[in-house]
């Protein structure tokens, strides 16, 4: 608990972010399927075309379509998820408007004209009041719609109660998951109950108990402002909260963004640069851990959206720059870095110290069964049950190469899975071989048999801190903190932090914090 307990402060900033994602899209989104649902009812002819457009556009998996959005509109956060969950939105909206004014009686049509109405003041003071109440009834399924989907916003970096969803999946933590979902669901509830309660104090005659009649008015006003307040809240607490560990030093007028992938190691290195830098400057450090895979991270460095993260020098040699293998670890070190430089405006600080790279792992009892200690002993008449992390099936350093180095790799099925699953999936026998990482501590805590790499397919992985170059030039104390880094973190090193996280249930705050106090680069307060 005490790794929940050291997030509770940056729960009021990503309920804020919340309730801005979804209610910023809801109201889009009203201003748009209302007229959409007006025009369908008037202009008969191109109804089927408006319904059947929203319909599609909610059969898209959800995932799918903030990846897609991600690469059209070329940059995370909130912008590609708030379009995201406008077009989410847009389904309920448009139908329930195109019900409610169908539902509008003839004779009530009529009746206005009769009376010297135009078309337009027959809509406004006759039809919408009337259908208010199923169209109030769409914008409640569509504003939950909105709650729900939020969550996955963390994805391309858009913060919300999904970013400990993403954390508590990273970190195989029930408590982080919980603290995400508990207040969602909340959330959905509060949204609708106050849309619910809007939708009352627009009654004519708003039931109420005889008690309560003299505060009517009163209420009435509270109830139609309900959903206004609740936004109010939203960005009351997202102008004032703060980020999970955050420098709090009012001296400070820099913050700068350090971001990782969605898995523990990336998660303690964060941490590690985000602490020697506040150790070491008076910059402030916004944590946007968790974003998401390689070219995500990528692209929001390479964009500004982010300062500094983590990379590995294979990840950069082969996903990013689409380079042949180099063997030489220094080397491809040395290619990556000049070619980050000259492409990017991006710096390779010093390495870490340690080497990461993909590796096949097996069940112990089936190795010694089999009589496997390198890739190549496999037979091609062992099917496998793989499961693999979403990158490694497609990187060229990944499952195509892999395939490619040696045949004798007879896969019969994959299961895509997040890498923090992949250890607890071949232990129960799901699946039989995985692409670990090398330095991951749940190899030994599983009793897993790393397969040896005979071939030398898997290029070098030497993690650095990878940096904008204009945020060195402003800060050159930012690279020098950096620096003292360099070189402390051996294998043995990495995995006993990365075991410390998965299997013992430290924070990587607090695994961090304990590396820097024992190399003396920070004091223990």
């Amino acid at each position: 608990m005490s790794d929940v307990a050291r997030y509770l402060p940056e729960l009021w900033l990503r309920i804020g972010e919340h309730i801005l994602l979804a209610g910023i899209s809801t109201l889009i989104a009203i201003a748009i399927a209302i007229p959409l649902g007006i025009l369908a009812i008037r202009k008969s002819y191109i109804r089927g075309l408006i319904l059947a457009s929203v319909s599609i556009l909610q059969t898209i998996p959800s995932l799918a379509m903030l990846a897609f959005l991600l690469v059209l509109i070329g940059k995370i956060g909130v912008v590609p998820a708030v379009v995201a969950l406008t077009l989410y939105a847009l389904l309920p909206i448009v139908r329930n408007t195109v019900t409610g004014l169908d539902g509008v009686p003839s004779e009530v049509r009529q009746a206005s004209l009769g009376i010297g109405m135009t078309p337009w003041q027959q809509l406004f003071l006759v039809e919408l009041p009337l259908a208010k109440d199923v169209i109030i009834a769409g914008i409640r399924t569509a504003a939950v719609i909105g709650v729900g989907i939020a969550t996955l916003s963390a994805f391309i970096g858009a913060g919300g109660l999904g970013q400990f969803i993403n954390r508590g999946l990273a970190l195989l933590s029930t408590e982080l998951i919980l603290l995400g979902a508990i207040p969602a669901a909340a959330l959905a509830l509060t949204v609708d109950g106050s849309i619910q309660a809007m939708s009352w104090g627009l009654q004519r005659r708003p039931q109420i108990k005889a008690s309560l009649r003299p505060l009517l008015p009163i209420l009435r006003i509270v109830a139609i402002a309900a959903p206004a307040l609740l936004l109010a809240i939203g960005a009351t607490a997202y102008m004032t909260g703060t980020s999970s560990g955050s420098a709090s030093n009012g001296a400070s007028s820099t913050t700068i963004r350090i971001s990782s992938k969605n898995f523990t190691e990336q998660h303690i290195l964060a941490e590690i640069m985000a602490q020697i830098i506040e150790a070491r400057t008076d910059i402030s450090v916004d944590r946007r851990t968790g974003l998401g895979g390689t070219m995500i991270v990528h692209q929001a460095l390479v964009q500004g959206e982010i300062d500094i993260y983590a990379e590995y020098s294979g990840t950069a040699l082969t996903a990013i720059l689409n380079l042949p293998v180099v063997s030489n670890p220094d080397e491809a070190f040395e290619i990556v870095a000049r070619a980050y430089d000259d492409q990017f405006d991006l710096i390779w600080m010093p390495p870490f110290g340690f080497t990461n790279t993909f590796a096949v792992c097996v069940r112990r009892a089936d190795a010694e069964a089999n009589g496997w200690q390198a890739v190549s002993d496999v037979s091609p008449q062992y099917e496998f049950r793989a499961g693999f992390g979403p990158e490694f099936a497609d990187r060229p350093d990944g499952l195509p190469g892999l395939l490619a180095t040696y045949p004798n790799i007879n896969i019969r099925s994959i299961l895509d899975i997040d890498p923090s699953l992949m250890y607890g999936a071949i232990a129960r026998s799901e699946v039989d071989v995985i692409a670990a990482f090398s330095t991951d501590g749940r190899i030994d805590a599983f009793d897993l048999v790393t397969l040896d790499d005979d071939r030398g397919f898997f290029p070098p992985y030497y993690p650095s801190p990878v940096v904008r170059r204009e945020l060195l030039e402003e800060h050159p104390e930012i690279g020098a903190a950096l620096s003292e880094v360099g070189g402390l973190i051996s294998n043995e090193i990495m995995r006993d932090m990365n075991y410390r996280v998965d299997e013992e249930g430290f924070s990587p705050a607090e695994i961090a914090r304990t590396f820097l106090i024992e190399n003396g680069l920070v004091t223990q307060e």
